[in-house]
């Protein structure tokens, strides 16, 4: 049944729009974002929907199919973080912040739908947010730029819901280019759109480990990176060079020396990607792929058995050029660099031989680079 259908059926009228924000995977640059540093992902071809129409009161009801039909409401009046449904504080978060920042929201009718796995690593939550918030704005009244947007759903994780997640997410759903990823620089919040290189095809493997960012160690490594910044007199870990980082990483506690090692070189990689991608060169793009996993297993520790042996059975086929996790880590997804030639059967023969070491049928999506938000109708 049609999205626009289960609206009907639960509130007796057809919506009046339907909004969408795609999910998206991080080709290059894994816990750079919140260090200032460059990150560059891509739209894919996954996303939250919303179907809406308008109330005369100041109720939000909404409805979540991908939760079985569950639902909650809140008045605009009193908004407040809930135990139950959590689903519902990504849109009860946008909606107070929006108010806070002066605007004139309506009650709406919601139907919430996304085919973005959760806790994947490809971004659900910043989906729903960004498309809870340019549901508002279409009914609203009011606009606010993209960047505004992702910053105050980037708010709505960081004080709302607790998490202290960087900007990317919430900035690609929101300004996404189709047929491109995004190279942001996190520090002043500039981007550029970068042509995907032609010739191969971005694939991910869904490892089936789940991994909430609340309940795991991410908290942890931001405190890590700001200890290693402080140690090295600087703001961010953005501000170190690799000689900068040379002088005084005997100096620091080894882990905190191996998170900051990351980074900065986390950091050097996306900016050589960029470049490969800009000349098309697609064997460099897929080496800095991998030295980024090697990075993230070795220096940052947010690897894990399941999202190791997936890198090394892709690794292992024809036309795979790159494969590294993608997200925060300790779970989730890999994102893999194929000839375009080569995709099918590496679709199959990864999903085969990863069920024959861990009796898991992966999922694994062949992703298009999609545009952000909008208002589908």
């Amino acid at each position: 049944m049609s999205l626009e259908s289960e609206f009907t059926n639960h509130f007796g009228a057809p919506p009046e729009r339907v909004v969408r924000a795609p999910g998206r995977v991080n080709l290059i640059g894994e816990h750079t974002d919140y260090n200032g540093g460059f990150v560059l992902p891509m739209a894919i071809d996954r996303e939250a929907r919303i179907a809406a129409r308008r109330r005369p009161d100041r109720r939000v009801r909404m409805v979540a199919l991908d939760f079985g039909g569950a639902v909650s409401e809140f008045s605009l009046d009193a908004i407040e973080h809930v135990a139950e449904q959590t689903w519902s504080n990504y849109v009860r978060g946008v909606a107070l912040f929006l108010q806070e920042r002066g605007a004139n929201l309506s009650g709406l009718d919601l139907v919430i739908q996304s085919n973005v796995p959760i806790g994947s690593g490809l971004s659900s939550s910043a989906a729903l947010e960004v498309c809870a918030a340019t549901t508002f704005q279409a009914f609203g009244g009011f606009s606010i730029s993209q960047v505004e947007t992702a910053q105050l759903c980037q708010k709505v994780e960081n004080e709302f819901l607790g998490v202290q997640t960087g900007i990317m997410d919430q900035f690609i759903s929101a300004l996404a280019k189709a047929g491109h990823a995004l190279l942001i620089d996190c520090r002043d919040l500039s981007y550029q759109h970068v042509p995907m290189p032609q010739g191969a095809t971005v694939v991910v493997c869904d490892t089936t480990k789940r991994r909430g960012l609340v309940t795991s160690k991410y908290n942890t490594r931001r405190a890590e990176c700001e200890e290693a910044a402080r140690l090295m007199g600087v703001a961010l870990l953005r501000d170190v060079s690799p000689t900068d980082l040379g002088r005084f990483e005997t100096d620091m506690p080894p882990t905190v020396a191996k998170r900051a090692r990351h980074v900065v070189a986390e950091n050097a990689r996306v900016l050589e990607a960029v470049a490969a991608m800009k000349q098309n060169n697609l064997p460099t793009f897929g080496t800095l792929m991998n030295q980024s996993h090697e990075s993230l297993r070795n220096d940052y520790e947010v690897s894990c058995p399941e999202l190791d042996t997936m890198v090394e059975i892709a690794r292992q086929q024809p036309g795979c050029l790159g494969a590294r996790l993608t997200g925060a880590g300790f779970g989730g997804c890999t994102v893999n660099l194929v000839a375009d030639e080569h995709v099918a059967a590496f679709v199959a023969n990864v999903a085969r031989e990863y069920e024959a070491r861990t009796g898991i049928r992966p999922p694994v999506y062949v992703c298009r680079p999609s545009a952000g938000a909008s208002v589908a109708w």
